[in-house]
């Protein structure tokens, strides 16, 4: 899948780059056609302009006709000092009410286009600059290609977040076929390993041993249970809150390596209530203080603060480890993701889709630093 959008990315870039090539190429042609029809008019214009104010030419129709049709091409004209003497197809109101436009106009005109110069037959030291700017039409074509650029990004873009839903899509379907045919492999010993439990209740042996033992059966039939989840929608139930995290850091107490202190923060009450999944919700639990312990690496404390806000229940939990480098907190929910030797990275980008997608809750990295720890908050809205 990822192949293939790679493959449409490049031929994506390949028809953008055609497509704007093109219309640059073709776009540039006719500019520059536009621009050498413009240059001619206005020379015609001049010479229109001085046959009328010639006494001695009888027959104006001509003359007039050019005059009249340039309603387009904006004109200024100077005399040999290059002072403006005057201009056409400038808008007046413009030039009244700013005494700065027009010579404004005449810096944009000669920076655009030579001037036509008309030198008197009878005086040659009088002469006329004429200074013309574009119209509309041309800058309509020399402005088209940025126009054609950016409706090219924006398909190129949408086709892209098209794709990358389908590969999302079908990237959530792997993980839940994944996890459906794990719960299905551990399904079998399972069910083994509750009826070897069983035969040892009958035969009295070591009571401890076999309440342990029916611990981690239990426990790993809620494993099961819960890799049988994901897929499907889950029901959410009010829960108490501080039981059920209670219930999980006892079990991951007795198991946990080294010296590791847990400390339970309520602020005061006994029970928070939220609309949780309860095995998933104790996954996400259990992956925040599994990886907690990995990084303390046998020695620290384990804090989990549970606060009932008015609109949501937050609830931090934060270790004393090695804490995450700024360029790994970004990184630390994406599929795939460790710094384990062991492992697939798969811990917290579950936890988060348990938390956003089923539980339309938030989790996130609160605060880490390199060698003091790091607080990861879940946040549960209400209502």
């Amino acid at each position: 899948m990822f192949q293939q959008i790679l493959n449409w990315r490049t031929a994506l870039a390949f028809v953008a780059i055609m497509i704007v090539s093109g219309t640059i190429v073709y776009s540039q042609y006719l500019a520059r056609k536009i621009a050498r029809q413009e240059k001619k008019k206005v020379e015609q214009w001049v010479e229109a302009s001085k046959s009328l104010a010639n006494p001695f030419v009888t027959d104006v129709r001509l003359s007039s006709k050019i005059i009249i049709d340039n309603n387009d091409i904006p004109i200024i004209e100077t005399n040999e000092r290059d002072s403006i003497t005057s201009y056409v197809n400038i808008d007046s109101v413009k030039v009244r009410d700013d005494k700065g436009y027009l010579t404004g106009k005449l810096r944009s005109f000669r920076s655009i286009n030579t001037p036509i110069i008309y030198t008197d037959p009878g005086d040659s030291t009088k002469f006329n600059k004429y200074y013309y700017g574009h119209t509309a039409l041309l800058n309509e074509v020399r402005y088209y290609p940025l126009v054609q650029l950016v409706i090219v990004g924006l398909f190129i873009l949408v086709t892209l977040l098209a794709l990358r839903g389908n590969y999302r899509s079908a990237q959530n379907q792997v993980w839940a076929g994944m996890a459906k045919e794990t719960a299905h492999q551990l399904g079998t010993p399972v069910s083994s390993l509750e009826g070897w439990v069983e035969m040892l209740k009958e035969k009295n042996s070591e009571e401890q041993i076999v309440n342990e033992l029916s611990k981690d059966v239990d426990r790993l039939r809620l494993v099961s249970d819960r890799f049988g989840k994901i897929g499907s929608t889950p029901q959410l139930e009010k829960t108490d809150l501080v039981k059920q995290i209670s219930n999980m850091v006892e079990y991951i107490r007795k198991r946990a390596p080294g010296k590791i202190s847990f400390i339970i923060n309520t602020h005061g009450q006994q029970q928070v209530n939220a609309m949780i999944s309860a095995p998933l919700f104790d996954w996400v639990i259990e992956n925040l203080l599994k990886n907690a312990l990995d990084a303390m690496e046998g020695r620290g404390s384990i804090t989990i603060d549970i606060k009932d806000e008015k609109d949501a229940v937050n609830i931090d939990v934060t270790d004393t480890g090695k804490g995450i480098s700024i360029q790994n907190i970004r990184k630390v929910f994406r599929p795939g993701f460790t710094t384990k030797k062991r492992g697939w990275g798969l811990g917290l980008s579950l936890s988060r889709r348990i938390i956003n997608q089923y539980h339309k809750g938030e989790i996130f990295v609160k605060h880490s630093e390199i060698g003091k720890g790091t607080t990861f908050r879940i946040v549960l809205r209400k209502g």
